[in-house]
């Protein structure tokens, strides 16, 4: 008799032997399916939750985390945390059907942003040249005839020949001759190393923009001769199968012999899965790509390139480098030409990697008069504040709560989940806006910011983010089993999951710890800067493009501003990657934001203590730092009294 049992996975069908002592997590990864796991299967998060319809007997029981993540009535209903229910007993049949919300879907990856012109100088360029035939009395080498030719007719400097391409030269430069004279493209990278060379007139030149985003990744295909941008392809990045945020990966390198090894093989093979689509949509060939510029934060820049990235997570903080790297795409198996290159902007410092760069290379507030807060939203809240007279950078710990993570009925924003809310503030009854024609399965993000500022506009709850005592005997707000106040935004009979969608007492905590990072880290910066009122608010980030801006200010997200003064610039970290492969003056430029705006880390410190505790307050425990808030509260009901403290 085999020791092994089988399991299946509903709504898949999707079957498989499996040796006890595995845990239904794992053996859903090794099937292939996407099973949402945000703490990297640490039984932190609840998202990976299944329904066990038959062979409970054969798990392991109900551990802490699932009595603590599960409510009662979910463990009667079968519900077992994936990560933590072990295959126990040998030669079983076990069936599971993971629900919508804990099936990991391609979600919603932002690719557009705001377009900027640019100037057309990309590191890349093909130069056409004719080279006399070698002869008994002129049998210079092939390498240096080549040079002098490329040298002579366009005033190049070459100092080196790939050594790929200084293999095949001699049978490359003799492909094309006719009647003494050699025809050839040669492919220069910065003025100053061939790279590649091919006979005749060849003009496919192309290059890749990758945006590595903690969870998503986006891959520009663009036509480095014209600018043009002929294909895109997205997807979650596969590093979130190891965790959901930075800090749980940078754990499991620690706790893991080859975890650094593990984490970026599965970057790798995610952006050669992009380059394949991208290649297939566009026709174009793999092999005529020769650079890659990544754009990314410090944790996605060293997991990528296999650095140690244990010491920028904990103070003092301290990057590997600041300066940008350029290294071979066959040092790391990218699916370009082997000889091109990677090239990775520069990092300010901590946290703040260069995908803020890149943010602030196409905001270009650094370089305006007016003062601007700048906002890249999302796990790792990354802030720029001040003008061309002076501007400071910081990265603040908001996790993943504003994307719907570690939220009791939290989703990405994918198909079925709730992205936007409206809330009677006579009834207390929601209308819920959903993404796709599907029942809702959850919230996403951009919902969860509706939802904290409808309930506070309407009066559901307190500056403190508090079910009021009024509201407790309302129909849908109740206490859970589990003694926590509830809101319900959908009723099991509307919704695609079986049960009532909800946000608990809970629930806003998380939502308010991580609008209190973001708001601490930029008042910090205001105060650094003796900075008391800004002139624009400017949001980046593919989930910053998707919230409602009154709704992210009734909250106290961004400083207190009129709508026209908010500014929406999309994905401008995957813009800013298209910029620097196009024009090397905007890498240039990037490292002169490095040298001059100025990073100030806020971890740790207690002025960011002290102002998170008073940011943890809707918009702030200093209610008069929001006077437009205050006064549209005011026009609906009376608010709650709250000490104001001394500024």
């Amino acid at each position: 008799m085999s020791d092994e049992s089988s399991i299946r996975f509903q709504p898949w069908g999707k079957e498989r032997a499996i040796e006890p002592g595995t845990t239904l997590l794992e053996a859903a990864q090794e099937i292939g399916l996407s099973i949402e796991s945000l703490c990297g299967g640490e039984g932190l998060c609840g998202t990976c939750k299944v329904i066990v319809d038959e062979g409970v007997d054969c798990l392991s029981a109900p551990s802490q985390a699932d009595e603590l993540l599960l409510s009662e009535s979910q463990l009667q209903e079968g519900y077992r945390l994936s990560c933590r229910s072990t295959v126990i007993e040998p030669d079983c049949t076990i069936e599971t059907t993971v629900p919508s919300s804990s099936q990991k879907t391609g979600g919603i990856v932002l690719t557009e942003g705001t377009e900027r012109d640019v100037e057309l100088n990309p590191a890349v360029k093909h130069h056409r040249v004719e080279l006399s035939e070698p002869t008994l009395e002129d049998n210079v080498a092939d390498r240096e005839r080549l040079v002098a030719g490329l040298e002579e007719t366009y005033d190049l400097d070459i100092d080196e020949v790939d050594h790929l391409v200084q293999r095949e030269l001699p049978n490359r430069l003799r492909e094309e001759q006719s009647e003494g004279r050699i025809d050839v493209t040669a492919t220069v990278y910065d003025g100053s190393e061939v790279i590649d060379v091919a006979p005749g007139l060849d003009e496919s030149v192309y290059g890749l923009a990758i945006d590595i985003g903690t969870t998503t990744v986006a891959v520009y295909l663009l036509d480095l001769r014209t600018g043009d941008r002929l294909a895109v392809s997205s997807t979650l990045n596969p590093q979130s199968r190891y965790g959901g945020d930075l800090m749980t990966r940078v754990r499991y390198t620690r706790r893991n012999e080859t975890g650094r090894k593990e984490l970026q093989t599965a970057i790798i093979d995610g952006i050669n899965d992009c380059i394949e689509e991208v290649v297939a949509e566009s026709g174009v060939d793999s092999g005529d790509i020769y650079e890659a510029v990544f754009v990314g934060n410090t944790a996605m820049h060293h997991l990528f390139l296999g650095i140690e990235p244990s010491y920028v997570a904990g103070s003092p903080y301290v990057p590997a480098n600041h300066a940008p790297i350029r290294l071979k795409p066959r040092e790391l198996g990218i699916d370009i030409n082997p000889s091109g290159y990677l090239y990775w902007l520069p990092i300010s410092g901590g946290w703040v990697g260069p995908d803020k760069v890149s943010v602030l290379l196409v905001s270009g507030h650094y370089k305006s008069d007016e003062v601007t807060v700048c906002i890249d939203i999302g796990t790792n809240g990354e802030i720029s504040v001040g003008s061309e007279a002076g501007m400071w950078v910081t990265s603040a710990p908001a996790g993943p709560a504003l994307e719907g993570a570690e939220i009791t009925h939290g989703v990405r924003a994918q198909d079925g989940a709730i992205e936007a809310v409206e809330i009677d503030p006579e009834t207390f009854d929601p209308t819920c806006a959903v993404i796709g024609d599907e029942p809702p399965n959850g919230i996403c993000g951009s919902g969860v910011i509706d939802a904290l500022a409808e309930m506070f506009e309407v009066g559901l709850v307190d500056r403190r983010g508090q079910f009021r005592e009024a509201v407790l005997d309302h129909p849908r707000v109740r206490t859970n089993e589990d003694g926590v106040v509830e809101y319900v935004l959908v009723e099991a009979s509307a919704a695609g999951v079986g049960h009532d969608i909800v946000l608990t007492q809970n629930d806003l905590r998380e939502i308010q710890m991580a609008k209190a990072a973001i708001q601490a880290g930029t008042l910090v910066l205001m105060e650094e800067l003796d900075i008391e009122v800004v002139d624009r608010c400017v949001l980046a980030g593919g989930f910053g493009n998707y919230i409602d801006p009154e709704s992210a200010m009734t909250i106290g997200l961004y400083p207190d501003l009129d709508m026209d003064q908010v500014e929406f610039l999309g994905n401008a970290a995957g813009i800013g990657a298209q910029l620097a492969l196009l024009d090397t003056g905007a890498r240039a430029e990037a490292r002169r934001i490095v040298d001059e705006v100025e990073y100030y880390e806020i971890a740790g410190t207690d002025v960011f203590r002290d102002h998170f505790m008073a940011s943890m307050y809707l918009p702030h425990q200093d209610f008069d730092r929001y006077p437009r808030v205050k006064a549209r509260i005011e026009a609906i009901r009376s608010v709650d009294d709250v000490p104001t403290p001394d500024r």
